[in-house]
């Protein structure tokens, strides 16, 4: 059970919103700053292991079911080897940026779903950064999860 403070419950969720949404923001801006999927996952994390220490595991207000962890770590995986396979199929090569196709390997159709709206046109790097912070936020969210439960189980025994 939990026993901080009235004022350390009060500020943490709106502390925890707001780191990841800066998570969510160095994903999104990973191909042109510093960062990207898996340090924005981790940001991402940041707020739901502070939510998880200061509310404790199950009066959290960021719970996530068995489910959800299994099916965005599912997403995660099969949407990222998707995009290899693309690469792979129309170019020739694993993780090919079929994008940006910079050889001119790739048909048009391809490369026009795969461009990226954006002015530096990065190609498939900002959906690579998307499905990787999506598989790191959730895998480490379970780990610290896990923790919990273990501590929690122990405490009890």
């Amino acid at each position: 059970m939990s026993q901080n403070s009235v004022i350390l419950k009060l500020i943490a969720l709106p502390i925890a919103i707001f780191v990841s949404c800066m998570g969510i923001m160095t994903i999104l801006g990973g191909h042109i700053t510093p960062g990207g999927g898996f340090q924005g996952g981790a940001l991402i994390t940041a707020g739901v292991i502070l939510c998880i220490l200061v509310y404790g595991l199950d009066k959290s207000p960021i719970n996530f079911s068995h489910n959800f962890v299994d099916i965005v770590e599912s997403f995660g995986i099969l949407v990222y080897i998707g995009l290899g396979l693309v690469g792979l199929f129309f170019a020739g090569a694993f993780l090919y940026n079929v994008g940006t196709d910079l050889s001119g390997v790739v048909p048009g159709f391809v490369r026009t779903i795969f461009h990226y709206p954006d002015v530096t046109n990065a190609g498939i790097v900002p959906y690579l950064n998307i499905v990787v912070g999506l598989k790191v936020f959730v895998g480490l969210s379970a780990i610290v999860i896990a923790f919990m439960g273990f501590k929690k189980f122990e405490e009890e025994n």
